[in-house]
């Protein structure tokens, strides 16, 4: 799995951080970054669940 995202495109719900806090953070304007864009295989399930929430459509997931 790769993670990509748009941070152009981030309203700053925080649901991303939430939902995944070892992959995503946020910037001080509140906007997503991305920890880590290959996740382990652990982390995946918490990736696509931030990925399904985000009101933006800031996350994209890429299978391997």
């Amino acid at each position: 799995m790769r993670i990509h995202i748009a941070p152009e495109k981030c309203i700053a719900s925080g649901g991303c951080r939430r939902a995944a806090p070892q992959l995503f953070g946020q910037d001080d304007d509140g906007v997503v970054t991305l920890l880590d864009p290959a996740p382990a295989r652990a982390d995946q399930a918490a990736a696509r669940q931030a990925a399904i929430t985000c009101p933006a459509a800031v996350i994209a997931i890429e299978a391997d």
